[in-house]
């Protein structure tokens, strides 16, 4: 069913920064404003047994962290495509279309439902009579290949496609695989490792990765998505209702987390599991089965418990965010 995240009316992870949404390093820093003891917090180990299991393998191999912690580390090898959902879609076809026939945007902390009335509203909603993505019969302009797929994700983006919904479908990637490292046992540091958009200093560290995590799909928890920069460019890349798109180097992958992929129930009133930052710490929903928010959360919107250890909780879907920073060591490759 499609969620009902519509309000009102309202990279291109896929367009515009593939390389900052990929698994390479983007501009990160390390908080050393604080000289702590590093924590004794518990922590708890990554299980293997709650991946999915249809569309990736997982072997165990050596690998060193970022703090030269010599260990082991489970290397996931998956497709690009989730084995627990569908995706898409991401562009209507027409401004009549009802919300079933597109994604949804993400802006200012909202949700916004990529229906046809969106499409149409869009001068008003941002205030800029350029913004026209549909013809006189309400068709809208959408990218029909995989050239335009590739085309639209250059920086300096063509003037052919202002006004274009920019749409990368799972026909474009179905020989793309992702490998990623993450360590067995979090080693939990003193200093926590900030993204560039976590809130942390001056960049003082380039091996931070810029991916978030992996759900328990094998699935990428990626960067934050640059809106701004898509938006600049009079194009649209709207996310499927689980939050995820495409582009032909990364796949697919997610700026948010809505309820679709594969998630592991504690026994309990705690939020869900639905995967692993790339610390090995677990990450949960944002709200517990009551619908609440914890109130401890870190910088990084991590705490600890005596169940869980040391663990993550997602930002609201709306922030195109999922954490902050990593409060473990994490595999420099």
């Amino acid at each position: 069913m499609k969620n009902t995240f519509y309000l009102t009316l309202g990279c291109f992870a896929f367009l515009f920064s593939l390389n900052s949404c990929s698994n390479d390093s983007d501009d990160t820093s390390v908080d050393d404003s604080v000289d702590e003891e590093v924590s004794t917090e518990l922590v708890m180990n990554v299980d293997p047994e709650y991946f999915t299991t249809d569309n990736l393998t997982i072997t165990t191999v050596p690998c060193t962290l970022s703090d030269g912690t010599e260990t082991d580390c489970y290397k996931i090898v998956t497709g690009s495509t989730p084995s627990d959902h569908e995706m898409g879609p991401w562009c209507p076809d027409n401004i009549t279309d009802n919300a079933e026939a597109g994604g949804i945007w993400l802006e200012s902390g909202e949700v916004y439902d990529v229906d046809g009335a969106f499409i149409q509203n869009m001068a008003n909603f941002y205030n800029d009579e350029k913004w026209q993505m549909y013809d006189e019969n309400g068709d809208v302009f959408i990218t029909a290949t995989e050239d335009d797929c590739i085309n639209a994700a250059n920086p300096d983006v063509g003037a052919e496609y202002e006004n274009f919904c920019v749409e990368c479908i799972p026909s474009y990637i179905t020989d793309l695989s992702q490998t990623w490292l993450i360590p067995v046992t979090p080693v939990l540091q003193s200093e926590k490792a900030y993204f560039s958009t976590g809130g942390g200093g001056p960049m003082t560290a380039s091996t931070i990765p810029s991916t978030r995590g992996v759900a328990l799909n094998g699935i990428e928890y990626s960067a934050p998505a640059p809106t701004n920069s898509i938006l600049s460019a009079y194009t649209l890349a709207p996310f499927d209702d689980a939050g995820g798109h495409i582009n032909v180097h990364q796949g697919y992958h997610y700026h948010a987390a809505t309820g679709y992929s594969t998630t592991i129930d504690q026994d309990d009133d705690h939020a869900p599991l639905i995967g692993y930052a790339m610390d090995g710490n677990g990450i949960y929903e944002m709200l517990d089965d009551s619908g609440n928010e914890s109130t401890d959360l870190d910088d990084c919107r991590g705490h600890s418990d005596d169940i869980r250890g040391y663990h993550y909780h997602i930002d609201a879907a709306g922030n195109n965010n999922f954490i902050n920073c990593l409060k473990g060591a994490y595999v420099i490759e």
